[in-house]
């Protein structure tokens, strides 16, 4: 018997005009983004309940690979099929792609731009409100009793202090959870698989073949260009060494950009000599800044390798495609992880111990966005930090050492814009960015 194709939660047309909206103001890394894909997906349009969003979530969680691309991806999917998921996806990434390529080329022609620094300044004020306004509306929702509270402040606490691996609190929080479930305790008996009830719609069966189909398409998307590249070029050109490296990551790259930023440092400038020090801080800079994942910083890298490595092409042309292969063994993974799995996914959400399980990642969920838009208010508030050390361990975490203080007030204002006066997403950023802009043109940027 065939599957009969599911009929959508919304018109594909409109769902693609959604979608590219999402990957226009998907700024601020996954906390931001995650925030934004709930506002506009569970609060706003109320096309996804609390239950199916969280479910979606803590799976890509615990996946290799940009989280948010990855919910963006599976909720595409839950919408219209396997077109839907790939649209989702795919525009999830176009924006900043972009971007960061046209920056990158700006970055090597012309240096720093003022008006660019003096504009992403502005943003990241409002980043910083929404990330702050996604943690109240999911802290209050997702965190109802002191089991939960705890796990959610043990996952920050784990990552921003002792610097726990991330991988390893998403296991722990999922193996408490389990354990608590079988034992018989309902503290972890939450929304996931249960619908919202101010949910307008419930989201249809999802058709499995075709979305197993389509991840091993992707599967073959990603291995047969790098394998292509390895045999035309050889081992030690450029492309097939972006190729081969950048895929490696694909699959270990558990934990998001943040993850792994250290270790491509140490590889671009070391290992490569793609990049030279200080010129990483520039990409995730661009990354931090634009539309889309924070792991598109890895496209700068790949831009800059081929661009100073160009053989026979133009340095534009070279560094154009370094850039494409990096992002393209990058995100085919990703699309593949989700159209394999995620079939398998839905399928155990009436699994008590396992929505349990889930239940306590999605409260260390709350933990990791809380780091986070910690970690990215540090960076983007205080011109300098300095380690400091808990005392009798060697465990060691940043403090601020200087202020900025005209991004400081400047996020002040975008948080009471935000929290007080409920701001409309497009009038935050764009108030903050003409204030950016402002700030610069006075010279105080």
């Amino acid at each position: 018997m065939h599957e009969q194709p599911p009929t959508p939660a919304i018109p594909l047309r409109e769902s693609t005009a959604l979608w590219a909206r999402i990957g226009l103001l998907s700024f601020g890394g996954p906390a931001g983004q995650i925030a934004l894909m709930h506002r506009e997906l569970v609060d706003e349009r109320k096309l996804v309940d609390e239950g199916s969003f969280l479910h979606a979530l803590n799976y890509c969680m615990l996946l290799p690979g940009p989280e948010a691309q990855q919910l963006a991806t599976y909720i595409g999917w839950r919408l219209n099929g396997v077109t839907g998921g790939i649209i989702a996806g795919t525009l999830f990434i176009l924006p900043g792609f972009l971007a960061i390529l046209a920056l990158s080329i700006l970055y090597v022609k012309l240096g720093k731009l003022p008006v660019v620094e003096a504009l992403f300044f502005g943003l990241r004020a409002a980043v910083i409100a929404l990330i702050a306004q996604a943690l109240v509306r999911m802290g209050s929702r997702l965190v109802g009793n002191r089991s939960l509270a705890a796990v959610a402040i043990l996952a920050f606490i784990a990552i921003f202090v002792f610097a726990i691996p991330f991988p390893l609190v998403i296991l722990a929080a999922a193996i408490i959870g389990y354990a608590a479930s079988s034992a018989g305790s309902r503290a972890f008996a939450g929304v996931i698989g249960h619908a919202n009830a101010n949910s307008a719609r419930t989201l249809p069966p999802p058709s499995t073949r075709g979305a197993l189909l389509t991840g091993i398409a992707f599967l073959g998307l990603w291995l047969a260009p790098v394998a292509f590249i390895v045999l035309l070029l050889g081992p030690d050109h450029v492309f097939t060494l972006l190729a081969t490296f950048f895929s490696k990551l694909a699959v270990l790259t558990f934990g998001g950009a943040y993850a792994v930023l250290a270790w491509v440092a140490q590889a671009a400038v070391e290992q490569f000599s793609w990049l030279k020090p200080g010129e990483m801080l520039d990409g995730l800079g661009m990354a931090e800044t634009t539309p889309g994942p924070l792991i598109l910083v890895l496209q700068f890298v790949g831009f800059l390798a081929a661009y100073r490595d160009p053989g026979l092409l133009h340095p534009l042309i070279a560094g154009t495609l370094g850039a494409t292969i990096t992002v393209w063994v990058t995100f085919m993974p990703c699309f593949a992880w989700i159209f394999l799995g995620a079939p398998w996914s839905e399928r155990l959400r009436a699994n008590r111990a396992l929505s349990a399980a889930l239940t306590a990642v999605t409260a260390a969920v709350v933990g990791v966005i809380a780091n986070l838009a910690l970690w990215f208010a540090l960076h983007s508030l205080f011109t300098q930090h300095r380690p400091s050390t808990i005392a009798g361990t060697a465990f060691q975490w940043p403090v601020p050492a200087s202020a900025d203080w005209p991004a400081i007030l400047l996020s002040l204002a975008a948080l009471v814009a935000a929290l007080r006066f409920k701001a409309g997403l497009l009038p935050l950023l764009g108030g903050t960015a003409m204030a950016g802009l402002l700030l610069g043109y006075a010279g105080l940027v």
